[in-house]
């Protein structure tokens, strides 16, 4: 995750704690957008439930063991510190395909708090099962396809079955979906039957599931960054977040990708948001959601590379300085 600068830090102070008093479920809290999702959650004064399956003494499939969610949870306490904002964060180990295991964290969730406020739903861990190269589906091997169903749907399905008895007792509570692309920019093959299914589900549960919420006063989004630059995607390019720039060339959307805390910033605004059902059953990117809270990246840009790839689909030949 990229770290803040003792100036950004302090221009991303709140001026008051609009979360205080909440609580919220972060599942898939490791790293990445999920990582600054649960610490900007936090920085805005939730209390933060941070879960993953790698802690300091058990490693994932994914085999990232710098990255765990105790590591998270100190980052929520931090970010809270410095923010003044009375926040906290707590890790809960936690394998989200295990419906026993995720009843053990609800029941913990309501047993220290009576309630719970946000649920986002970040569970994800398959690109290394994606292999663009072994299509049409008929050639990508089943056991791996299905794992990636499991990853990216069904693990997003058990928690919500759980969770949502508890986060529908009080009106204006909120699911939230991480997915990659939104409706809009989801409308053509994703290169891969079993990731297209896995990316477009959280979509459709955010739809289905904002039907169901609305008569209780409840709402669900889905969200999805642009071009992330997380841990997993500088390792993935061999680049680094000081060094990103000079594979602009090789990969041009770097040009207008983004840091995990972009569209961290957007939906904590987005949570604190009074009026935040106006967005139930829609799908947002980092983009969209900066333009409505008036929020940056870290940086001070505002990268828009959904719309840059649309706009380079529609045949035009997009200016970087227009889509940052």
């Amino acid at each position: 995750m990229t770290h803040t600068t003792a100036h950004d830090a302090a221009s991303a102070r709140p001026r008051t704690a609009p979360l205080r008093g909440r609580i919220a479920l972060v599942a898939g809290a490791t790293r990445g957008a999920g990582r600054a999702i649960a610490v900007e959650l936090g920085r805005a004064g939730a209390t933060v439930y941070a879960t993953g399956r790698t802690t300091r003494e058990k490693v994932s499939e994914l085999g990232r063991p710098g990255e765990t969610i105790e590591e998270t949870a100190e980052l929520v306490d931090a970010a809270a510190r410095d923010a003044g904002s009375g926040g906290s964060g707590t890790a809960v180990p936690t394998d989200h395909l295990e419906p026993d295991r995720v009843r053990d964290l609800l029941a913990r969730v309501e047993r220290e708090h009576g309630r719970l406020d946000v649920l986002v739903n970040d569970m994800w861990g398959g690109n290394p099962l994606l292999d663009l190269d072994a299509r049409p589906m008929w050639n990508i091997d089943l056991d791996r396809g299905l794992r990636m169903l499991d990853l990216g749907v069904r693990s997003h399905v058990i928690t919500s079955s759980i969770a949502l008895p508890l986060l529908v007792r009080h009106p204006g509570a909120l699911l939230v979906e991480v997915t990659d692309g939104t409706a809009r920019s989801n409308d053509e093959y994703r290169g891969n039957f079993y990731y297209d299914l896995a990316k477009n589900a959280p979509i459709r549960m955010a739809r289905i599931l904002g039907e169901e919420l609305a008569p209780v006063g409840s709402t669900a989004v889905a969200v999805t960054p642009g071009f992330l630059r997380s841990e997993e995607m500088l390792d993935h390019f061999g680049v680094t977040e000081e060094t990103w720039r000079e594979n602009t060339e090789a990969q041009p959307h770097w040009s207008v990708s983004e840091t995990p805390t972009y569209l961290a910033r957007g939906l904590a605004a987005l949570v604190a948001d009074p009026a935040h059902h106006r967005w139930n059953g829609t799908s947002l990117d980092s983009a969209d959601l900066a333009r409505a809270y008036d929020v940056t990246d870290l940086d001070g840009s505002r990268p828009d590379v959904w719309g840059y790839m649309l706009a380079e689909k529609e045949g035009e030949a997009p200016e970087v300085a227009d889509y940052r």
